[in-house]
């Protein structure tokens, strides 16, 4: 009996110190790829990515986010991972437990571009499951542009659980993409995929579809050829609808520029070529106020062009006087010497701008509602662009509803049409023709608050789009408002269509050249201002 009793016992000890030595060998699968990691094999670091990616761990989005960044610190002596992180401190990565320091003999994990791939696809799908749906949405993206196999099943959960629509739909075109290039997918499911992926529609599925290789079956490959030629059309269609979304952003530019400019002009036949500077005058009438709002009311900057629009046209308004009853009355009927007058005061401008301001570019930050963009469809749609486009029709209406139904309006036109006739009814010409010169350099100078939102503010701010400005006011029709806003947005939309056949320069020649000929056909523009004075 005693002798059965110590058998006994000398094979449980036994028992106990075989399962102690063993533990090590009956790790789990989560263990056993880390520590692949330290293999310093692409190989095993492959297949290390995706058990851990799939294994459902905690410590998984650590090790594979340390993995990305170079922190993932593998020991080849010990076969210990260890992930550092970004305050210093470390932990196990197969416990996580932490560790007072990183072996010496210990370095970071080595990646290559297949590597890093599969690292973006393993977070991707890391993140499928995360709250925030703006990671959701990310994270599916990813994955749609690596097509990771091993993304497959957290995608297929991911899609199972969501009910946001558009990363729902997202999901599904990354679900897509995978099953396209997986080996062992059914011809099936890749016909679906490749519909999938054609109805997206965008530059991705284009080159998506165009990498699947020739070891497709013929069906798949045929779908694939239709699915990339519709998508080619597709895309040349939206192509010329980014572009006439350019020219209708560089339209309203040009408009904005040349409305202060078709009034004077119009009005009192003098080339003002300082219209430019009235612009330069908004813009830094802009830099000053947002400066004051930095430092001494900074809560209020999203609302700094709301303040700087009005002020921007006094300013800007009350120059114009200045240099009405001060220098252009005296050149009426002389528009030679009104044009040398000008250029000389334009000069005399941006010189004392340089004095005061320095002749290096200032900064004029964007609100937070004229920063970002959205997608419509395949084009991009920026916010500033956009709200120029709204302020510019918005001040166009409001000087046509001026002109119309005010005294002030009334009288310019009936100056506009015949001067003589105006003036022996009584009206003041020498008056209007300053509140004419002043309406339109403060137009000017609120076209400068929004131009600083798209261009350099700096002295020559304005030289860039005095030219353009008189080929806009000549095109459309000398005084004729509708004429200016049709031959802006026409030549905005032209100059788009054109740069990308000819280039910008040869763009912009090709534009004047036109002009040049149109002038010949119609000497005073599309639109022409009728009346006895004008008429003789």
């Amino acid at each position: 009996m005693p002798t059965n009793l110590s058998a006994r016992l000398c094979t449980f000890v036994l028992s106990l110190f075989l399962i102690a030595f063993a533990l090590p060998a009956f790790a789990g699968p989560f263990e056993d790829a880390v520590a692949k990691f330290a293999n310093d094999d692409y190989s095993d670091t492959d297949e290390a990515i995706g058990v851990v990616a799939s294994s459902g761990n905690k410590l998984a989005f650590p090790i594979i986010s340390a993995l990305q960044d170079g922190r993932l610190m593998a020991d080849p002596d010990s076969k210990k991972v260890y992930v550092t992180g970004t305050d210093g401190k470390s932990i196990d990565a197969a416990t996580g437990e932490p560790v007072a320091s990183v072996p010496d003999s210990a370095s970071a994990v080595r990646l290559n571009n297949r590597l890093r791939r599969s690292v973006d696809a393993a977070l991707g799908s890391l993140t499928l499951q995360s709250p925030d749906l703006g990671a959701r949405l990310q994270a599916a993206q990813s994955v749609f542009k690596s097509h990771e196999e091993t993304a497959l099943e957290p995608v297929e959960g991911a899609l199972a659980k969501e009910t946001n629509k558009s990363v729902k739909t997202a999901l599904g075109d990354a679900r897509a993409a995978i099953l396209l290039f997986k080996s062992d997918a059914t011809e099936v499911q890749k016909l679906e995929a490749v519909a999938t992926i054609k109805a997206r529609g965008d530059q991705e599925a284009l080159a998506l579809l165009s990498d699947i290789g020739t070891d497709q079956p013929p069906s798949v490959a045929k779908a694939a050829a239709s699915a990339i030629s519709s998508i080619q059309s597709s895309l040349a269609v939206w192509s010329s609808v980014q572009n006439a979304w350019y020219g209708l952003s560089l339209g309203s530019v040009l408009l904005l520029a040349a409305i202060g400019l078709a009034i004077t002009f119009g009005v009192m036949g003098v080339i003002n070529m300082a219209h430019g500077e009235m612009v330069m005058i908004g813009a830094y009438t802009t830099f000053v106020v947002q400066e004051v709002i930095r430092t001494r009311y900074p809560a209020l900057f999203d609302y700094s062009l709301l303040i700087a629009v009005p002020l921007a046209f006094l300013v800007a308004g009350a120059i114009g006087v200045l240099i009405e009853r001060s220098i252009i009355r005296f050149l009426y009927g002389r528009p030679l010497e009104t044009l040398l007058a000008t250029w000389g005061l334009s000069l005399v401008l941006q010189q004392a701008v340089r004095t005061m301001f320095g002749p290096t570019n200032r900064e004029v930050g964007n609100p937070s509602w004229m920063s970002g963009a959205f997608d419509l469809g395949q084009i991009t749609i920026t916010y500033n662009r956009l709200w120029i486009l709204v302020f510019t029709l918005a001040v166009f209406m409001i000087l046509l509803a001026m002109l119309r139904y005010t005294a002030l309006g009334l009288e310019m036109r009936a100056v506009t049409q015949n001067r003589r006739m105006a003036a022996s009814m009584g009206i003041a010409t020498s008056r209007v023709d300053a509140l004419t010169f002043g309406l339109g350099s403060g137009i000017a100078g609120i076209a400068g608050v929004a131009l600083s939102q798209i261009d350099n503010v700096s002295p020559n701010l304005g030289q860039s789009y005095i030219i353009d400005s008189f080929m806009v006011v000549v095109f459309g029709g000398v005084g004729n408002l509708w004429g200016t806003l049709v031959g802006a947005f026409t030549l905005g939309i032209a100059n788009k269509f054109l740069e990308p056949v000819a280039g910008a320069v040869l763009g912009k020649i090709a534009i004047l050249v036109l002009i040049i000929l149109f002038i010949q056909k119609r000497p005073r523009g599309l639109f022409a201002l009728k009346g006895r004075a004008v008429e003789a």
